[in-house]
């Protein structure tokens, strides 16, 4: 019986302590009278500071996104074509469709060069075609083949108003039925020795803005027409809305400027189209590479000869002379100094008492192209965007590269 009563009683007793409600005194939590035994203070330790760092990366997670936007998601497949960044520049106002129409024309055409070039060989497309163009050098047979390409596609685009080739007498003008109004100048192939040879070649191109000097109404008059297709070809390099080239060697990349930076594009021969390969270039300040065809050193001036010796003297430049790179194609002696720095050249001579190559169709577009870069292009005495043409095949002395080197070689030249 008394067992029982104290069984009853323990329960009564557990159930009135279940039922009270439970009393923790606060205790002011003062560092200095907290207590922590062994591992868990530790623990509570780790805890507190993971808290306050995470805080601390929060906020300062939040101030960089009041900084700066957020960046954009890329994909790994997307494919900038050439396509794709033209109507990009379409949309911000720097070309209108018309140029877009002629830049993709000269795309395709640099496309069917390129197919061209690589099969040569086996095409029966080497050698000479016992021919010479204006200038009197001998032309290969793709020098032909080229030039009617290029042609072909500008007329065809429905946008161009005068072409002029450095492979033809005088600027053509597109017959009516195919007549727009931009002005395009064009070297369908430099460097075409190289052909034979397997070495790089290329395309260089500028566009020139739409003129009313040359006009369709003129066509019943074909001495009249042909005088204002002329003037209205000679404009200086300054005039260029856009210039570019394309190189055919281990790839083929299309490089292009419509005024604001320089952009490279590589043929993607399984796709068929050019992608985006090289983001706004800009040439480095300095190089210690130099491009001249030092065979014709006898021939130039003293103070040109002067900074060759300069350029391999190891005492002037930190105890080691310039490197000599000289491929004897512009397109890819100016490709190596645009991406790598230096300066190429090209002097007036003894035998080119005004140089060798032509201010309408290499040295402007050229020069157009480095300047986007952030280079210099110069004749050694003057900015090269500044000569205004006097005749269609005009040529002059060129300077391209790096700004530090072509301002190194005119110290030279000007004394």
């Amino acid at each position: 019986m008394q067992g029982a009563m104290q069984t009853r009683c323990g329960a009564s007793t557990i159930k009135a302590q279940a039922a009270a409600p439970s009393f923790v005194p606060f205790v002011p939590a003062r560092i200095s009278t907290v207590k922590c035994l062994g591992s868990t203070c530790r623990a509570r330790r780790q805890q507190t500071g993971v808290a306050r760092l995470t805080r601390a990366q929060a906020a300062a997670t939040q101030e960089a996104a009041t900084k700066s936007p957020p960046k954009k998601d890329t994909n790994e497949f997307m494919l900038q074509t050439l396509t794709l960044w033209l109507l990009k520049e379409e949309q911000e106002g720097r070309i209108d469709n018309e140029l877009a129409v002629v830049l993709s024309s000269i795309a395709v055409a640099c496309k069917q060069i390129a197919s061209m070039v690589n099969r040569a060989g086996i095409s029966n497309l080497t050698g000479l075609a016992g021919e010479q163009n204006i200038s009197g050098e001998d032309q290969k047979k793709l020098d032909i083949v080229s030039n009617e390409v290029f042609s072909n596609c500008l007329r065809a685009s429905g946008r161009t108003g005068v072409i002029a080739s450095e492979e033809e007498d005088e600027p053509v003008a597109v017959e009516e039925t195919y007549s727009g109004n931009y002005v395009v100048v064009f070297d369908p192939l430099d460097g075409s020795s190289n052909i034979d040879a397997g070495i790089s070649t290329g395309s260089i191109f500028g566009v020139y803005a739409p003129s009313e000097e040359c006009k369709v109404d003129d066509m019943d008059d074909p001495n009249k027409m042909m005088e204002n297709c002329l003037l209205n070809t000679c404009q200086p390099g300054s005039a260029l809305l856009t210039a570019g080239y394309c190189l055919y060697s281990s790839s083929t990349i299309f490089v292009l400027t419509t005024g604001k930076g320089v952009y490279g594009f590589t043929l993607d021969p399984l796709v068929g189209e050019f992608i985006l390969s090289h983001d706004n270039v800009k040439v480095p300040e300095s190089g210690k590479i130099y491009a001249f065809n030092e065979g014709n050193y006898a021939g130039w001036e003293k103070g040109l000869q002067d900074y060759m010796m300069s350029l391999k003297d190891p005492e002037k430049h930190g105890g080691k002379p310039y490197s000599a790179r000289y491929i004897g194609s512009l397109v890819g002696d100016f490709h190596r100094t645009m991406l790598y720095g230096g300066i190429y050249g090209y002097p007036a001579d003894k035998t080119n008492k005004t140089g060798k190559l032509r201010l309408l169709y290499e040295c402007a577009p050229m020069s157009y192209i480095m300047e986007q870069a952030g280079g210099v292009g110069s004749t050694g005495q003057e900015r090269v965007l500044d000569i205004c043409p006097e005749k269609v095949h005009q040529r002059v002395p060129l300077f391209v590269g790096s700004p530090k080197e072509v301002e190194y070689l005119e110290s030279f030249i000007k004394k």
